[in-house]
This record gives structure tokens, sequence and C-alpha cells, in this order.
């Protein structure tokens, strides 16, 4: 129970992918954390793959300085997340806090709009979002799963238990 008493929020939003929902949430719970879901609103969301979650906060509520850490699951709801204020205020504020953020896919593309990605810095994601973070100073790295800085990245679904790896470890370090 390594995480016993840390807050982790997981955003989340229609289309969500599942299995990068479900199974960093499975894997940090383990380690004792309590991990919050966050939507734009208190509504089930269904993901990709047909699992409905019902969010337990609203990230609108959520505090940056309340938090222990930060994941972005992949799927669609990165593209519906990104938009919002909220969201990208969050992201950046855990960011500039130096707190863990866990990213994987098209989890990314939030990334990119909070602009916490820093000129140089490596990344990496579905293809699907590869020019994004491209563009904005990302430097492409085909690895399944790697620590750049405070941020977690991992590629794909196929991925998962190298990102949840590297993201357990980040936070025990943290701890």
């Amino acid at each position: 129970m390594r995480l016993q008493n840390k807050v982790i929020a997981t955003l989340i939003a229609e289309g969500v992918e599942d299995l990068e929902y479900y199974v960093p949430l499975m894997r940090l719970q383990e380690e004792g954390a309590t991990v919050l879901s966050a939507g734009l609103d208190l509504k089930p969301v269904k993901g990709k793959n047909g699992l409905v979650i019902t969010p337990d906060v609203t990230i609108e509520s959520l505090k940056a300085n309340e938090l222990f850490a930060l994941i972005l699951p992949g799927g669609f709801a990165p593209d519906k997340l990104r938009r919002y204020d909220a969201v990208k205020n969050l992201v950046k504020e855990m960011n500039d806090a130096n707190k863990i953020i866990g990213v994987i896919c098209h989890g990314g593309s939030i990334a990119v709009s909070a602009g916490i990605i820093k000129k140089g810095q490596r990344v990496t994601g579905s293809t699907g979002i590869q020019d994004d973070l491209v563009n904005v100073g990302g430097v492409w790295t085909d690895e399944a799963a790697f620590r750049e800085g405070n941020q977690i990245w991992g590629r794909v679904v196929a991925d998962i238990p190298a990102f949840c790896g590297e993201l357990v470890k980040a936070l025990v370090e943290s701890a």
C-alpha cells in the first residue's frame, strides 16, 4: 500500500478508452491510492468499448493542491476534454506544481492544448496525434512508456503494462 492516502484524479468523458481508464485505476487502487473519476459533469459516460463510468467529481471542482497526481487516458475523450478551460487549467497547474501526470495514447492531445510540452522533450502516444505533439516542440519517441520529468508517457493500449509500471514507479518515488 505504497500510495495510501494519495488522491489521484483520472479525467474522463464520452468515448474514453476503457482499458486505459480501468487498468491504471485498478493498479493504483492496488497500491492504496484513492482514484477519483472526474468528468465534465456527473452524468455517466460510455467508454469507447461500451463500459459505463460514473464520475465521482466534476473536473471543475478539482484543485491541483489537493491532488497527488493526474491521469489522462486516451480514446475519443481527450478531443472533447481539451476544449474546456477547466481541464487545461488543471493540467497546467498540476504540471507547474511538478506533480505526476500520466498521459497515454490520445491523452497527449490534452497535454498539447494545456501547453505543458516543453520544446525538445520526449513524447509518445497514438500515431494519430504524433503531428500535434511534434508541432508543439515534442520529440516523438516510439517507446512503450517512459518518464520525462514529472510526465509519464504511454504509447497505446498494448503498452498499458509498461505505462502502469512507469507510473507506479514515479508515484512511489514522489510519495
